[in-house]
């Protein structure tokens, strides 16, 4: 079966499993802590996902220590389901996808802000404003702080990308020379 079509049942699941029992925020907070570990720490992402390394009860505990000890009950089932039906390997798209889901039913967007320093406050908000006006729905900003922009900013929101950073405009720049040499010679 194609990987996306299992990623987007399994978590359209979760999703619905989570609204059914209650749950959402929590279970969303969860499964972006624990995208963000497997993203950070491959090897967890590796035992998890292995059928003969560990056993489930070791896998769950390795998932509620990324969380800090505590695991919520929906979580622990849904990772149940995962490994019966040998789906373990798809948890950190399932949970991305899911993540996404349970923020577009709750009008929320999810952005990043690439910047070289702190970003004020006026700029988020105004940002966060201008979301709002075009899209009706309001706006998570991520913040990276990320020297190599040199200067400006990147604002990543859905398919859309506004690359103002002065390392792009020099890139171009440079582009632009190199180009201009070459018909010379």
């Amino acid at each position: 079966m194609n990987r996306g079509i299992i990623i987007t049942r399994y978590a359209r699941a979760f999703e619905r499993y989570v609204r059914e029992t209650g749950g959402g925020s929590v279970q969303a907070d969860e499964a972006r802590r624990l995208t963000k570990a497997m993203k950070e720490m491959p090897d967890l992402r590796k035992y998890i996902a292995s059928r003969d390394v560990l056993s489930f009860d070791r896998k769950k505990g390795l998932l509620a220590s990324a969380l800090g000890g505590k695991m919520s009950l929906q979580m622990e089932r849904f990772a149940s389901l995962l490994e019966r039906n040998g789906r373990m390997d798809f948890l950190a798209e399932i949970l991305h996808a899911f993540t996404e889901m349970h923020d577009r039913a709750d009008g929320i967007r999810r952005a990043r802000l690439t910047v070289v320093r702190e970003a004020p406050e006026s700029l988020l908000v105004n940002l966060r404003k201008l979301v709002k006006e075009k899209t009706g729905d309001d706006v998570v900003i991520d913040v990276i702080i990320d020297p190599s922009v040199i200067g400006g900013f990147i604002f990543d929101i859905d398919d859309y990308l506004l690359d103002a950073s002065v390392k792009r405009q020099l890139d171009i720049f440079r582009e632009q020379f190199i180009e201009r040499n070459r018909r010379i010679i």
